[in-house]
């Protein structure tokens, strides 16, 4: 079953390469099928291992065998794995399932179901490894299908611009990836997760300079592994390429967003807390770092207009949450978040997909409204999706992100006092936006100029059946994991996958800071309806007087111009320089460009003789003697 739950999905990405070839839907209903499958598998494994507590490392071949270097390809199956294992294959599942009715009209969906399918499989290898190698393998196969899926419609140049900024943003954070492995095997001697975890206490103590600073080598391999949990999981900073990966289909949006890639940067962290509790420096930067993505987001996502752009940074803001959880120190909170963040995240992104696909591939929300009796299963599935993202009384996302919450305020320091903090205001902020989304789409004015009201429709059931299992997923995840996920006795569901150096205590908390936030996210629904559909003119107003502030919200805090003016146009003179000087001025001149000229003035110049008159010849064939003979008598 293992075996099965890894490999179905590659055996259906290759076998929907055939798609053209073969029965009409054979590609979608292939892939669909057996990454179906694998789905079921990974549920059952997981029930089995919280009621019998079966796991296991299965060893495929062994991979790279050099002296004391061996490295495995295995299927390592711990409770940290079989959490990952449900959440990629069963989103993974609904996304190919919905795909097959948003695709419908592509004429190259065996292509698209293809990528999914090989996608799933780079992920599903990653969270089963057992040594940081097969890490990386999955960590590089990831980031291909993600350039090969956000860039599916290559004909569009926003489209190829957006996998290539992905492509290129994950690099420097894979960069970061492999300096700490390499630092890890060097020191370690071994890059076997087991064998890494057990020998950490004995390098605590041990000191390296590096440019200039003296830190310990363990805080410097985590520094160097969160570097690259950052670009895969678009932390601040390394997050520019994640709005723009919005160019690939929607499906894919959801499956990067909720189950693959931005979940790889969480897990890698998670998987390293046996190395990232022996480094208080480390988890501090996490902390941080989660706390300024968590608003950094939200914040933008306040004035975003494309639909997609505004859930694909309430992803980027939710990822700030799970590291900041991370950060102080509940890994198992923070992992709990991902788990019920994966079903309404999901939902929300097909769900949006829903809609574009009803007004006829429009985004913009400005140009939706007063559809929720022409969407009216698109209308209650977007509702309980946004109702459990914003943390609404016991949906999903109301009992993993108040908990990170709670868990920051119990970590009794400065910093997760600002964590927690950071958390709930960023929880306001969360849901203002979430609503503004929902009711400029479904209330209010119809605004579309282009798609007549009665041209709009509701979704057929090949889309709206997978957003009926997410939405159950939605309402109930949180409910029934809670207790094995983060409660008094989950260390025994988690056992050995996550290391506590210093576990934090359950401790009573105040009332008035249980209810603070669930008050805020009640009230803010009638506040966003009031300003977002009653009275706009407000915000209209709002908005020309502080539009200093509006703008810099609009161009994300300016991060990307930033970019630009010191690494985009930098590079390019740079580029320019070398182009005009090395390439054309030095290189093309004196090599092929020059020796084609000289060959052609050479050329030229013997063409002269060429005059179809023999005593020319004769002269030409005398010179040519002579020079001969006169070679023959000097040597």
């Amino acid at each position: 079953m293992e075996y099965a739950i890894i490999f179905l999905p590659l055996v259906g990405s290759i076998l929907g390469f055939l798609g053209k070839s073969l029965i009409k839907y054979f590609s979608e209903i292939t892939t669909s099928l057996f990454v179906s499958i694998s789905a079921v598998f990974s549920i059952i494994l997981f029930w089995n291992g919280i009621q019998n507590n079966s796991y296991g490392n299965f060893k495929i071949f062994e991979w790279i065998s050099s002296g004391n270097f061996v490295a495995n390809w295995s299927i390592n199956i711990d409770p940290l794995s079989s959490v990952m294992l449900v959440v990629v294959t069963f989103v993974s599942a609904l996304v190919h399932i919905y795909s097959i009715g948003y695709m419908s009209h592509d004429p190259h969906k065996p292509r698209f179901m293809s990528y999914l399918s090989l996608f799933t499989f780079s992920m599903l290898v990653l969270v089963v490894s057992d040594n940081f190698l097969q890490l990386f393998f999955g960590w590089e196969g990831v980031g291909l299908c993600s350039y090969l899926l956000i860039g599916f419609w290559y004909k569009k140049e926003s489209a190829n611009n957006a996998a290539i900024k992905a492509f290129i943003v994950n690099r420097v954070g894979d960069f970061g990836l492999a300096i700490g492995i390499f630092l890890i095997f060097f020191y370690f001697g071994t890059i076997n997760f087991q064998e890494v975890f057990e020998l950490a206490p004995q390098f605590i103590e041990k000191k390296l300079v590096f440019f200039g600073f003296e830190t310990t080598l363990i805080t410097l391999i985590c520094l160097f592994l969160f570097i690259g949990a950052m670009g895969k999981s678009a932390q601040f900073l390394l997050h520019t390429w994640l709005p723009d990966a919005m160019e690939g289909p929607t499906p894919v949006s959801a499956l990067i967003h909720a189950a693959t890639m931005v979940t790889a940067g969480v897990f890698l962290v998670v998987r390293c807390s046996p190395l990232f509790e022996y480094s208080q420096t480390a988890l501090n930067l996490v902390t941080i770092v989660g706390m300024i993505t968590a608003i950094f987001a939200a914040s933008v996502a306040l004035v975003q207009n494309d639909i997609k752009k505004i859930v694909a940074y309430s992803t980027c803001s939710q990822l700030g949450y799970m590291f900041f959880a991370a950060g102080v120190g509940a890994y198992h909170v923070a992992m709990f978040h991902l788990f019920t963040h994966a079903f309404f995240k999901a939902l929300l992104f097909l769900g949006s997909g829903s809609v574009i696909h009803a007004f006829k591939d429009e985004q913009d929300i400005r140009n939706m409204g007063g559809v929720r009796k022409k969407l009216p299963y698109t209308y209650v599935f977007m509702l309980i999706g946004t109702l459990a993202l914003t943390g609404f009384p016991f949906l999903s996302g109301f009992y993993s992100k108040d908990a990170i919450i709670e868990f920051a305020y119990l970590r009794n320091s400065s910093l997760g006092n600002y964590a927690a903090t950071i958390g709930i205001f960023t929880a306001f902020l969360t849901s203002i936006y979430s609503w503004r989304l929902f009711f400029k789409t479904f209330h209010g004015p119809y605004n579309n100029l282009k798609v007549p009201i009665n041209e709009t429709h509701e979704s057929p059931f090949v889309m709206l059946g997978p957003l009926l299992f997410l939405a159950i997923g939605a309402i109930f995840a949180g409910y029934f994991f809670k207790t094995t996920f983060i409660g008094h006795h989950s260390n025994e569901f988690w056992q050995s996958s996550i290391f506590f150096l210093n576990e934090i205590k359950h401790d009573p908390i105040p009332l008035w800071f249980l209810i603070l936030t669930p008050v805020l996210v009640v009230i803010s629904i009638p506040i966003s309806y009031y300003y977002f559909i009653s009275d706009t003119k407000i915000l209209e107003e709002f908005k020309n007087t502080n539009s200093p502030l509006y703008s810099f919200l609009l161009n994300k805090w300016y991060i990307d111009e930033l970019y630009d003016l010191l690494f985009v146009k930098s590079a390019k003179k740079i580029g320019s320089f070398f182009w005009k000087k090395g390439d054309l001025g030095f290189i093309d001149r004196f090599g092929p460009d020059g020796i084609s000229k000289l060959i052609k003035k050479l050329s030229d110049k013997a063409g002269i003789f060429q005059t179809g008159f023999i005593y020319d010849y004769a002269f030409v064939m005398l010179i040519g003697l002579s020079i001969l003979l006169t070679y023959l008598i000097l040597n």
